[in-house]
């Protein structure tokens, strides 16, 4: 090629699985060979390709980090004349130790330059993200040549990893100091509501303020919490999108990317999702990956004919197919009449599986059971929280049985205050809702009944009630939840104290119970099913209070 053409730049924007290193070796040497045949000078792949993102303590495994080393052995011999950039965990300096303490880090995460039958460089990633979800200074060395640079097809090319390139003045900005016409990045970038635009304004401003084009390569598909969006971009040296691959979506493309002395023109600009639809999708990802990437092919959901369950088999279905779920109502005397209607109209609607096992002989015989003890008392939280015990146990009867994961429906406003019960509705392999709180679970359920009514309306329009006992209804528990709501976003989410909530305009009283609901229920979060992260701060990796906490604010 010569200097000042555009240069042939292909992105595989692929699901793979964490230490399925068999599986992505065959899914990256496919991308190869796309590549080659689209006479691609350069191909990239996502971070930490070979072993899946992310890896964990899997890394602290010595033959797991062989294993994964021979992996790209194996690829670059097979490799032709595109030069492929694929992430995985190489060796490091033994002597290197971390950024936050002194222990030696004897790895890296890093992305092989292949080409030709051979490995012709190596980058390891030099600022390690330590915050949220990210532990990689656990594990990692960080790299110490932040401005290195390659030649490819007679092009400076700078090559970086995720976090270099979201710092001003990271290792991308570094590499086009010293001569890097194009500069290339590649990631596991986990989504979060909202982070798409956020990090494609990030993206304009690197390759403006470097001058030279940036190429953004972005995992996609679920791993445990987390969902990675896709949403991969060729950004010209003036801002400007040429390509946006869609979100929660695979994709392969190729685009010549013009240099900065060329008109740039776009191409293949697939439009960002608005965000009811973004959320949505993040979920059904999240599940659909959940599941099978576990063994799984079908999952049950206990259906009350409430909204959070009417959503999570919805979602469910539209993760796995109407095949792929299992409804089933489970009516006690404390159910109301449109219950059972409500969520045989759902099942219906969705073409699943609808099943009514009445769990009210069970009941009884644990209140008889129980009768010598608990006399001369009144009704109250125990026998309440009987029935939804009682219903986790049919529900893992079923999975056991027949082989259907169990989803759990709870929500994030639930989940916050403690309106959960351990055992119960807790129960399940996986948590669909675990980070929406229940104002965006109406949301969720408007924007997925747009074109017709799935939902039955009013599953979305009754008061909420977990239904335990005569005529109960959240409130009688629970602030309304559209004054629960922000103030939980703003005591979990943004690490609000009550005093700044109450500046707000929040009513103090109501603040601080609020407050109090959230830290005295750390141990029942603690037990919960993982769950989708959509949220900045999701229950879970991202936030690790101590259970045992004396501290109230």
């Amino acid at each position: 090629m010569l200097v000042g053409m555009p240069m042939r730049v292909a992105g595989a924007q692929i699901d793979l699985t964490v230490g399925d290193l068999e599986g992505n070796e065959r899914r990256i040497a496919a991308a190869m060979a796309w590549a080659e045949a689209e006479d691609a000078d350069l191909l990239l792949l996502p971070e930490l390709a070979v072993t899946g993102y992310p890896p964990e303590d899997l890394v602290l495994r010595p033959a797991f980090v062989d294993d994964n080393v021979e992996v790209v052995r194996r690829l670059a011999r097979r490799s032709g004349d595109t030069v492929t950039v694929v992430g995985f965990v190489d060796h490091a300096d033994p002597n290197h130790r971390g950024a936050v303490d002194a222990v030696p880090r004897r790895i890296a995460n890093a992305v092989a330059l292949i080409a030709a039958g051979e490995i012709i460089g190596v980058y390891h990633k030099v600022l390690l993200p330590n915050y949220g979800v990210f532990d990689e200074d656990r594990y990692f060395a960080a790299g110490t040549m932040p401005d290195r640079i390659w030649e490819v097809a007679g092009i400076p090319v700078g090559v970086s990893i995720c976090e270099d390139i979201w710092v001003p003045d990271g290792p991308p900005r570094r590499q086009a100091a010293a001569g890097a016409r194009i500069l290339v990045n590649v990631n596991a970038s986990p989504f979060h509501r909202a982070k798409a635009h956020e990090r494609e304004a990030m993206l304009q401003s690197r390759a403006r303020a470097a001058g030279v084009p940036v190429v953004y390569l972005n995992l996609v598909g679920g791993q445990d919490e987390l969902v990675f969006d896709g949403a991969s971009l060729v950004v010209a040296a003036d801002g400007t999108v040429l390509h946006r691959s869609p979100q929660f979506a695979e994709d392969q493309f190729v685009v010549e990317v013009p240099f900065a002395d060329e008109a740039p023109r776009a191409c293949c600009v697939a439009p960002l999702l608005e965000p009811a639809e973004e959320i949505y999708r993040a979920l059904v990802t999240g599940l659909a990956d959940y599941t099978r990437k576990n063994g799984f092919d079908r999952v049950v959901v206990g259906l009350s004919g409430g909204i959070d369950s009417a959503l999570t088999a919805t979602i469910a279905t539209d993760a796995l197919g109407p095949e792929g779920v299992w409804g089933v109502a489970m009516p006690s005397r404390f159910s109301s009449e449109h219950s059972v209607r409500d969520a045989r109209q759902l099942a219906a609607n969705l073409g699943i599986r609808f099943d009514v096992v009445p769990m009210d002989g069970i009941y009884q015989a644990y209140l008889e059971t129980l009768e010598p003890i608990f006399v001369g008392t009144e009704f109250g939280v125990a026998e309440e929280n009987l029935q939804a015990r009682i219903r986790g146990a049919i529900l893992m009867a079923i999975s056991n049985k027949f082989g259907p994961m169990v989803v759990a429906t709870g929500n994030k406003s639930e989940l916050a205050a403690g309106y959960a019960t351990l055992y119960g509705d807790m129960v399940g392999g996986y948590a669909v809702l675990k980070d929406v709180f229940k104002t965006v679970v109406y949301e969720l359920a408007r924007w997925r009944n747009r074109n017709g009514e799935v939902i039955p309306r009013s599953s979305i329009e009754k008061p909420p009630s977990a239904e335990l006992r005569p005529g109960q209804r959240d409130t009688d528990s629970l602030p309304p939840y559209e004054l629960l709501d922000p103030i939980l976003e703003r005591y979990i989410e943004l690490d609000m104290g009550v005093d700044e909530i109450e500046e707000e305009g929040f009513d103090p009283e109501l603040v601080r119970r609020v407050a109090r609901m959230v830290d005295r229920n750390e141990y029942k979060r603690r037990q919960a099913a993982p769950g989708v992260k959509i949220t900045t701060k999701a229950f879970g990796k991202d936030r690790r209070l101590p259970i045992t906490n004396r501290y109230r604010p």
